[in-house]
C-alpha cells in the first residue's frame, strides 16, 4: 500500500520557505511525494505547480509539478520583511498540516520556518514556537526537540533559557520525562528497538566528582541509575568535551545534552545544512529544516534547500520505520 503525501506548510511567506520548498521539489520529484500548503499567489514560481483538491492526488502530479494545496492568506508576499497581516494565515496552515495527519490524509508533517513576532504582533500567537503548537494540536503536555542528522542526534534537555537559569531548570523530573520521551520515539519512529541513549553532563568533566559543581552527582546521576534499572540502555554522565568525536559517536543512537548550545554546537559542526529539527512526542510525526526564515536573501533566490530536502528525507523514513 503506498504511502500517504507529507503536508509541508509554507511557514512565513515573505522568508526562503517557499523557494527552498520549490528547489526541494524539484531534487525530491522522482523520490517521495509530499504537498505544499500555501496561497498560490506567494510562490516564486520557479518550477510548475499543481493545485489540489486533496492532498490524495499529490503522488499522481508529483513527478511533473509541485503539488500544492491552496490556503488563501490576507495579503501579498514581500520577501525580506516580516508581515503580520498574513499571521492568522501562516497559524491556520500549520493546523490544519496537523489535522490532516492525525486523519491519516498526509503521513506526517514538515513545517518551514515561522517569524514569532510577526505572528505575536499579527494575531497574538500565544506560543513560543512551532512545537508548543503543534503540542497543544496534537494533544499533548510534553514534547522533545531532537536535532538530527545522518552523524548524529542530539536533544536538549532545556533549550531557550538563559545558561544562568540552566541548573536550577534541570531538574531531576526533566530529565527523566526527556529520557523516556527520546526513547519512545526512537522506537517508534525510527525502528531502533534498544536506544543507546548518552548523556552529558552539566558541568565541565561532568562535575569532576564534586570539584567541579554537584549537580551530576545530585541530580542526573541518579535518575540515570533508576532508568538503568527499568531496562534503559544509558552512559553518562559523561563529558561533554568528549562525546563527540567520531569513536564516541559509535557508541550511542542519540546523546542527551543539558542545554541549548551543548546539544547544537556538534550537530551543527558536523553537519551545518543537513541538520533536521524533530519533534518527539507527537501523535504524528513532524520535521523541520533548522534554520529560520533567512529574510536577509528572500527573494534572492539564494537559500540553501539542503536542510528542507533532509527534514522531508527523514520524515519519509521515519514514516516507513514506524
Amino acid at each position: 500500500m503506498s504511502l500517504a503525501p507529507i503536508a509541508m506548510t509554507c511557514g512565513e511567506p515573505a522568508g526562503v520557505g517557499l523557494e527552498i520548498a520549490e528547489k526541494a521539489w524539484a531534487v525530491l520529484k522522482d523520490e517521495l511525494s509530499f504537498f505544499l500548503i500555501a496561497d498560490p499567489r506567494h510562490l516564486p514560481a520557479t518550477v510548475p505547480h499543481k493545485l489540489l483538491q486533496s492532498p490524495l492526488e499529490s503522488s499522481a502530479v508529483m513527478a511533473n509539478a509541485l503539488p500544492v494545496l491552496p490556503h488563501p492568506f490576507a495579503a501579498d508576499r514581500t520577501p525580506g520583511a516580516a508581515q503580520p497581516d498574513n499571521a492568522e494565515g501562516v497559524i491556520d496552515v500549520i493546523a490544519h498540516a496537523a489535522d490532516l495527519a492525525m486523519s491519516g490524509e498526509a503521513c506526517a508533517v514538515c513545517t518551514l520556518p515561522i517569524h514569532k513576532k510577526a505572528l505575536k504582533d499579527g494575531a497574538d500567537f500565544p506560543y513560543p514556537g512551532h512545537t508548543e503548537y503543534l503540542a497543544d494540536l496534537g494533544g499533548v503536555d510534553n514534547v522533545v526537540m531532537m536535532l538530527a542528522s545522518d552523524m548524529l542526534r542530539v536533544v536538549p534537555t532545556t533549550i531557550h533559557i538563559p545558561l544562568a537559569d540552566v541548573p536550577s531548570t534541570l531538574t531531576p523530573e526533566l530529565l527523566e520525562e526527556t529520557i523516556r520521551i527520546t526513547a519512545k520515539g526512537l522506537q517508534t519512529q525510527f525502528g531502533i528497538p534498544t536506544p543507546r541513549i548518552a548523556v552529558a553532563g552539566l558541568n565541565p568533566h561532568a562535575g569532576e566528582g564534586g570539584a567541579m559543581g554537584q549537580e551530576d552527582a545530585a541530580v542526573i546521576a541518579p535518575i540515570l541509575d533508576k532508568l538503568r534499572r527499568a531496562g534503559f540502555d544509558l552512559t553518562g554522565p559523561l563529558p561533554a568535551d568528549t562525546m563527540f568525536h567520531a569513536a564516541a559517536r559509535s557508541r550511542y543512537d542519540v546523546a542527551i545534552c543539558a542545554y541549548h548550545d551543548q546539544a547544537l554546537i556538534p550537530i551543527k559542526t558536523l553537519d551545518f545544512d543537513g541538520g533536521v529539527n524533530v519533534t518527539l512526542g507527537l501523535p504524528f510525526i513532524r520535521t523541520s529544516p533548522d534554520h529560520g526564515t533567512a529574510f536577509d536573501i528572500a527573494g534572492t533566490g539564494q537559500a540553501n534547500p539542503s536542510s528542507t530536502i533532509a527534514a522531508l528525507r527523514m520524515a519519509h523514513r521515519m514514516v516507513q520505520s514506524a
